[in-house]
């Protein structure tokens, strides 16, 4: 699996121009290698061989976990992986420009020698921007990242469905993000894929409210935007409840996000264009007069990170495509008053014909709970 994926980003260093990809990011190490790892980096030549490093408090575990890439032992991964390259006559280096720093760069510049007249016959030393092109490699999932993503979905979703009676007057925002956190982890998550969002009464129009002090109380609308971690991969749901029975204007903005998003999760198929997905949902909620209440994208893809590409928005470009997991997550948000957000993983897939569909991986019901 490893293997066939350095060959695609082998591909993509020819592509760029270069010798070689130099993959510094930590999840796209993780990607090509199989090794986790906060310091080490990997050396996709474009016509050879991959060279992994990393130092000594990694060997053992890289030695185990990637038996079929060759091991540098070294403190200092990317000056040591430029000296392999120019070593072995690879003298254009594509770098992760979108996470290097300048001073890493720098110091990359003098490894290589760029700017140095090269010598007789040699061809001039380069670093070339390497943009996004590992990260869109890592766009489509294969099966078993899917059935990855989707346990973390599942975890998710009991540890929602165990902890849901302890949503009730009396306790805190805290109190019940820690109750779920520590339910996803005993059904077998690794970690949380985030910081749980437990956001109660008028804390419910901050779409990232940070859990608090604030303790539940009958009338509230309650949003928890949580997920599990598993095998690396990243699960995101949210859902809105009712603390006692909802009013009218709470059943109103309820109703019309609920709208929004079936709108959005039937409109995700292979080839839909992500700024009209996030059209066709963003409409419903500016038809019923809310539209100046929702002001962040539809989406995002979702895999070894939990907010990755495609981002699905009003200012977006790009297309869906088979085996791409997304969120649909429209929301109405009052300040002072409250708010409302359904989001749901789902697997974008071809299907018989033209037309495909969005697999959702995430199953709590998406009518209002009312507790």
């Amino acid at each position: 699996m490893h293997a066939l994926r350095r060959e695609r980003a082998a591909a993509a260093a020819s592509g760029l121009g270069a010798d070689a990809v130099l993959v510094t990011a930590g999840v796209n190490v993780r990607y090509l290698t199989g090794l986790v790892s906060s310091n080490a980096a990997v050396l996709v030549p474009a016509d050879g061989p991959a060279v992994l490093a990393t130092d000594s408090r990694y060997a053992g575990t890289a030695e185990r976990q990637c038996p079929d890439v060759e091991l540098v032992v070294e403190r200092f991964v990317e000056p040591v992986l430029a000296r392999r390259s120019l070593a072995d006559g690879r003298r254009v280096i594509a770098f992760e420009d979108r996470e290097m720093t300048v001073q890493r760069h720098r110091d990359l510049a003098v490894v290589l020698g760029v700017g140095q007249e090269p010598g007789p016959g040699e061809p001039g030393p380069g670093l070339v921007p390497a943009g996004d092109v590992i990260d869109q490699l890592r766009l489509v999932k294969d099966e078993t990242e899917i059935e990855l993503l989707a346990r973390a979905c599942a975890i998710t979703c009991d540890a929602f469905s165990a902890v849901l009676d302890r949503l009730r007057p009396g306790v805190t925002e805290r109190d019940y993000a820690l109750a779920l956190e520590r339910a996803m982890v005993d059904l077998g998550a690794e970690a949380v894929a985030f910081d749980t969002i437990v956001a109660s009464g008028p804390n419910g129009a901050i779409p990232h409210h940070v859990p608090g002090g604030r303790e539940l109380v009958a009338g509230d609308l309650v949003t928890i935007d949580c997920g599990a971690r598993f095998g690396g991969y990243h699960a995101d749901m949210t859902r809105t409840v009712a603390i006692g029975m909802p009013t009218a204007w709470q059943r109103e903005i309820y109703l019309i996000v609920q709208q929004a998003q079936a709108a959005g999760v039937a409109a995700a198929r292979p080839g839909a264009d992500v700024g009209d997905l996030d059209a066709t949902a963003r409409e419903v909620i500016e038809a019923a007069g809310y539209g100046g209440c929702f002001s962040h994208g539809l989406g995002h893809g979702v895999g070894l990170q939990v907010h990755e590409a495609p981002i699905i928005g009003y200012d977006r470009t790009g297309t869906l495509q088979d085996r791409v997991p997304i969120t649909i997550e429209p929301g109405i948000y009052l300040p002072g008053r409250g708010g409302v957000r359904i989001e749901d993983t789902l697997v974008v897939r071809a299907g018989a014909g033209a037309a495909g569909s969005a697999q959702s991986l995430t199953t709590i019901t998406r009518e209002l709970l009312v507790l």
